[in-house]
């Protein structure tokens, strides 16, 4: 049995290669209002039913009716990056996605957002919706799932709301604990399980010169995931203060005639910034910024404290940032490099959301 999906604020399409992966499913509408992303999702699942535009501005006649219906509601006005502002218009798009519900009448629905999301005045509005509103057929789940226990190689927390009109649905088990002594889990999945083979040096730090026509209009692209292991070019300064941080470092591993000036007035805080990975552990957080240093965790883990000459000392790659958020070699991408890297950083881990379509098929099998 196939069921089928729509995927609203679609992005890039992390969601649908989860589902797609799960075998059972096959996407019917796909909407996103970001050209590049547009175009990358369309590059992997079809442009056909892929619309490239505000999700405000598709009319009702133009949702069809669906198994289920996925998507992650724009999260900047939820998340502690941004300004948690209640009217951020930006959290007003799940009345939009209630809208498609609506309309497409799935049996499932499953909203994906900032573990942030939960304490909202947005989403005690949305369970209310459970109570003789829009949602009065569905019986809403919620809670936190970590990547991590669902086989990503990254440290990853998500909110997930499940609503069902076919029987409560909880959310899925774990199948993967730290060091794999939770019973019935495996060990958590590494960055050297995500990234072990791929050159040290990238060979360029451009992406190749290609383009390509999609909604009618011409974008960078397509280009193959081995087209995105692409290097940059720091300073002989950068590059010395990468050198100091060892696996699990980060900035205050860093001498002081290293730091920068705002560094040095502020010794405390934001202490995974200059940080290098670890080969034996999940990634953290793929933002969309992973090309900078600064930013967070983002140094390859390669690094011997014995042997300068056998360290990595540079970002990961976009390829390697990608891989850690569980994307497959054969995923296609548009865009330039920032671009890409928003695409990436902003996905759903693939591998948490084939976990999500895992769980949900054998309760609409048995519907």
């Amino acid at each position: 049995m196939t069921y089928s999906v729509i995927d609203l604020f679609a992005g890039c399409g992390g969601m649908t290669e989860g589902f797609r992966q799960s075998g059972a499913f096959k996407p019917v509408l796909a909407v996103e209002w970001d050209l590049h992303a547009a175009a990358t999702y369309a590059a992997n699942f079809g442009e056909g039913h892929t619309i490239w535009g505000d999700i405000a501005e598709v009319p009702d006649g133009a949702i069809p009716s669906a198994d289920v219906v996925i998507g992650g509601p724009p999260c900047q006005g939820f998340s502690n990056l941004g300004s948690r502002n209640i009217e951020d218009p930006r959290n007003q798009m799940w009345k939009e996605y209630l809208r498609f519900v609506t309309h497409a009448k799935p049996d499932v629905f499953v909203i994906e957002n900032v573990p942030q999301f939960r304490k909202s005045t947005e989403f005690a509005l949305l369970k209310a919706e459970e109570d003789g509103g829009l949602l009065s057929e569905y019986e809403l789940t919620d809670g936190v799932l970590h990547a991590a226990d669902y086989g990503v190689p990254q440290r990853r927390q998500r909110a997930i709301v499940i609503g069902s009109r076919i029987g409560k649905i909880p959310l899925p088990e774990a199948t993967h604990s730290a060091d794999g002594s939770v019973p019935g889990t495996k060990p958590w999945t590494t960055v050297a399980d995500a990234i072990t083979g791929l050159p040290r040096v990238p060979e360029t730090t451009a992406l190749p010169v290609s383009s390509t026509e999609v909604f009618g209009t011409v974008v960078p692209g397509i280009y193959k995931s081995t087209d995105l292991h692409i290097g940059r070019t720091p300073t002989a300064l950068s590059l010395e203060r990468y050198d100091h941080v060892p696996p699990g470092g980060g900035r205050f591993d860093v001498p002081d005639h290293l730091l920068p000036r705002c560094w040095r007035d502020k010794p405390t805080g934001t202490t995974d910034v200059m940080g290098r990975m670890r080969w034996d552990r999940p990634s953290l957080t793929i933002r969309t910024e992973f090309f900078k240093p600064e930013k967070g965790q983002y140094l390859h883990p390669q690094w011997d404290a014995d042997n300068p000459a056998n360290r990595v000392n540079r970002v990961i790659t976009h390829l390697e940032a990608a891989r850690l958020q569980d994307f497959p070699p054969d995923f296609l991408w548009c865009g330039s490099k920032v671009q890409i890297a928003k695409q990436i950083g902003n996905a759903v881990p693939v591998g948490l959301a084939k976990a999500i379509a895992d769980h949900l098929k054998p309760y609409l099998d048995r519907r």
